[in-house]
Formats: C-alpha cells, structure tokens, sequence
C-alpha cells in the first residue's frame, strides 16, 4: 500500500520519529484515499475562459516493475489564461510520450474546455506536433528556442558552441520575423563555410519552427519562446520525486506529480500575474 508514492511502512517511520507514534495501515490507507480523491477531483475540473498560450511537455520517472526499474511518462500542461494569470490545465500518465499519449492528453484537456489556444510552446515530442494540428488547428506551434539549440550543439565540436550560440540568438534577437528568417540563411550559410554541414542543416531545417512567437505582441517574445516556465515546474517535480526513488506504478507517479503541482497552483505562483494581456486583445481587434 502506497501514499502517492511513498510504502505505508515508510509512513509508519515518519509519524514515529516525529510524533513517537505509528499511524495504523487503515489510517493511511484513509488517507490515501481522501488524498487521491480530491486530486481525481481537481484532475478532471471544468476549464473554463481561454487560454491563449499552453506550455507542454512530458517528464520521465522511474517505477518498479516485476523486480524490474522501467520508465513513466507523466504529462503536464501550463496555461496563461485571457487575464495572463498561469494555471495547471493537466496532468496525465503517458506509457510514453508518443502519439497515442499526447492524443490522449490532448483529447483530455479538450473534453474538459480548454479553449481559445493561439500558441502551444514545447519541444518537438514524438508524436505531439501531429497531435496538436488534429486537435487545435487553429492554433500555432513554437518550437522551444533552448532545446532547439540543444539539438544544433550536437553537431558543432565542444570547442565551438560559444561561438554557434552566440549565432543562434542572433536569430531570435531580430525585430521581426522578415529579419529573423533572413538571420537564418546568414547563419546557415556561415555554418557551412565554418565545415559544420550537419549543424547547418538541423538549422536549415528546423529554426522556423522557433519563430512563430513573432507573430504575437513584443512584449510577450520572450515570455513565449521557450518552455521554461513549464521547465522549472518540472525540475521541482524531479527534485521532489527523488526522494521516492522508484515508484510501485504510473498512478503513485502521477498522484505525486498531481499533488505537488496542485500546491504550487494554490501558491502565490498562481495568484501573481504573469503577463499582460492587453497588447493581444489589441492585436486581436486589429486583425479583426
């Protein structure tokens, strides 16, 4: 029996060293369930107004099976509602962040509201891209800028990536995305000249994915060109679920990402406003 994650006897050795005591294994299983009830509950709520831009992305966890140590997708989906205000809009197990999972989220998150999505920022998952044109069509896709250069660092030698990323943000240091698109033949055509083929052509071929925050209001591009807000959610998930090593299953994975991620929601970190909305609502009846 397991409390999102962690043994009843794990449990039992917490209240004895803080209260000289033992909880009972019904008491904890109790709370496991009040515990796992009110995080279904707040899982599977209504999304209501819209949210113009949605941060996703997937993490990994480790979990125990058959004496075995295997891999557990979690996804997550970060929403800046009309008011600029972030929100947790989901949180689903995935066997892997494939296709079928992100559809599954995807379809999730549809049936519950979300709506009046204008950009999905997140990296280019397996299967999510695809998944979001069936889903949201209207809506565009941002290519997280740091992953990106991630991906063109694996074709430049170490001694090289100073000089290659200084380029790199070049590209997204442009006024608009005219200029910005004509950075990217420079930097392709100075790649080449530097014997750095490959990393040429990841660029080639991918760095207009990283531009469509270009065709939101300035003040939001650097809100909107990465994945970070998301990102550092994640990495207190990671430093949270290292405590529990190996999970027993993908629900106990999922419960644990759930709760910690509904506190944060709950925290000043909901409540502050993250952005001002005002300039997209006058983008919106401009082109209207």
């Amino acid at each position: 029996m397991y409390l999102a994650g962690v043994s009843v006897r794990r449990v039992e050795d917490i209240t004895q060293a803080l209260w000289g005591t033992r909880v009972s294994p019904g008491t904890v299983s109790n709370l496991n369930k009040k515990v796992y009830g009110r995080i279904e509950k707040w899982l599977n709520e209504p999304i209501d107004g819209d949210y113009p831009y949605v941060f996703i992305d997937g993490i990994w966890l480790k979990r125990s099976w058959a004496g075995e140590v295997k891999n557990v997708s979690v996804l997550v989906a970060l929403g800046v509602d009309e008011h600029g205000y972030r929100q947790v809009l989901g949180v689903k197990e995935g066997a892997k962040e494939d296709k079928e999972s992100w559809m599954s989220f995807l379809r999730h998150l549809k049936s519950r509201g979300l709506c009046g999505v204008r950009l999905f920022i997140s990296d280019k998952c397996l299967g999510l891209v695809e998944s979001l044109v069936d889903f949201y069509p209207e809506a565009k896709w941002q290519r997280c800028v740091v992953h990106f250069y991630r991906n063109v660092f694996t074709a430049v030698p170490k001694g090289r990536v100073k000089e290659v990323a200084a380029m790199l943000k070049a590209i997204h240091a442009q006024e608009d995305r005219e200029a910005a698109e004509e950075k990217i033949v420079a930097v392709i055509r100075k790649l080449k000249s530097m014997k750095l083929a490959n990393a040429a052509k990841i660029v080639e071929q991918s760095g207009g994915e990283t531009l469509s925050y270009y065709e939101l209001p300035s003040q939001h591009w650097r809100s909107l060109r990465t994945n970070n807000p998301l990102e550092r959610l994640m990495r207190e998930i990671r430093r949270r679920t290292r405590v529990v090593g190996a999970f027993p299953d993908g629900q106990s994975a999922l419960m644990l990402v759930a709760a910690r991620l509904r506190h944060i929601a709950g925290t000043k970190w909901g409540t502050k406003r993250y952005m001002n909305m005002e300039r997209l609502q006058e983008l919106a009846r401009a082109v209207a």
